[in-house]
């Protein structure tokens, strides 16, 4: 089998320019001020306070034994989400 002549300056002029664009797991974009975290895990970001808490009273409702909270990360404030009292 003949050798191959593998020029790898050509793949590394092109790794930057990919780098730009992939989306890491770990940071994901976040496109709200308002954090809903489940077991202290952010899953959903939300514009308003009001669709954050409704959106983690409904999983409160369907798991009453994971913790839920909205998180504020302007005025670093967390709040738990409780079910009410029936």
């Amino acid at each position: 089998m003949a050798a191959r002549d593998i020029d790898l300056r050509k793949e590394t002029a092109l790794a930057p320019a990919v780098e730009d664009f992939v989306i890491s797991q770990r940071k994901r974009p976040e496109h709200g001020r308002y954090l809903l975290q489940v077991d202290r895990q952010t899953k959903q970001s939300y514009t308003t306070l009001p669709a954050a808490e409704k959106a983690g009273l409904a999983i409160k409702k369907e798991h009453p034994r994971l913790q839920v909270s909205v998180y504020d990360p302007v005025e670093t404030v967390n709040t738990m989400i409780e079910l009410p009292a029936a």
